[in-house]
């Protein structure tokens, strides 16, 4: 049974979210603040977060920075509900590590399926990322880690740009459009404007260095990681990774 923690402080929604998600047969905890929300993931691991924007204590935002860095590295799906739809506030949300939103007042049928959507969707990662790759020598990718080193140093990308970094690698030789890698990288339903990924891959490949060669642009179509002018030295525990969900 996966679990889910509910972070809202409202009384009668956190209420109803937990036997809706119960009644879904998910094992739900909740708490009502930012700061016990952190010291939830501290003491307990969970499948996925169910997390208010407007909360006392800590902000949403402060708790999936909180969750999202070291000690805690909470990898999972985070579900953001809100009654914030500004374009603005969406790409702040997910730039700091929302996986999807949900505005409020919202369908207890539409918010099972986003989370089921999202668990299936980390499941099939979660099988494609036990596997440790190593290209060109140099450069190495965990991706059940999280984790690109270059010469045994770690480099720091943003949620977004590590989740880019595995959807094109993942999809090595084929051409992902825009509108792919914002689903691969942003989840459905979210509207954001296609040059927001030519901003991460310009960032991307100036992270990658030498290696940011890697990553193609194709005009007009979009983009692409192409390892044939780079020798593969290596996969560990299986084959290459799957194909993430188109």
């Amino acid at each position: 049974m996966k679990s889910i923690l509910v972070v809202e402080d409202e009384t009668d929604i956190r209420e109803l979210l937990v036997m809706q998600l119960e009644r879904a047969q998910f094992q739900v905890s909740s708490v009502c603040d930012g700061e016990s929300a952190v010291e939830a993931f501290r003491s307990k691991k969970f499948d996925l977060l169910v997390l208010d924007w407007m909360l006392p204590r800590l902000s949403g935002l402060e708790v999936l920075r909180e969750i999202r860095r070291s000690p805690i590295q909470y990898v999972g799906p985070v579900l953001m509900l809100t009654a914030r739809v500004e374009n603005k506030d969406i790409v702040e949300g997910l730039e700091t590590g929302a996986d999807d939103f949900l505005t409020k007042p919202y369908h207890s049928n539409v918010l099972i399926a986003r989370i089921r959507a999202l668990l299936r969707r980390t499941e099939r990662l979660r099988e494609a990322n036990s596997v440790k790759t190593s290209f060109s020598g140099d450069l190495q990718i965990d991706w059940a880690r999280a984790e690109v080193k270059i010469q045994n140093s770690v480099l720091e990308l943003t949620p977004n740009e590590f989740k880019l970094l595995r959807a094109l690698f993942q999809n090595s030789d084929r051409v992902l459009t825009r509108d792919q890698l914002i689903q691969l990288v942003q989840g459905e339903g979210i509207s954001v404007i296609d040059r927001a990924i030519d901003t991460h891959i310009h960032a991307l490949r100036k992270k990658l260095g030498a290696h940011g060669s890697l990553i193609e642009t194709v005009r007009g179509v979009g983009y692409r990681v192409s390892l044939a002018s780079e020798s593969e030295v290596g996969v560990k525990g299986g084959e290459n990774a799957e194909a993430v969900e188109k």
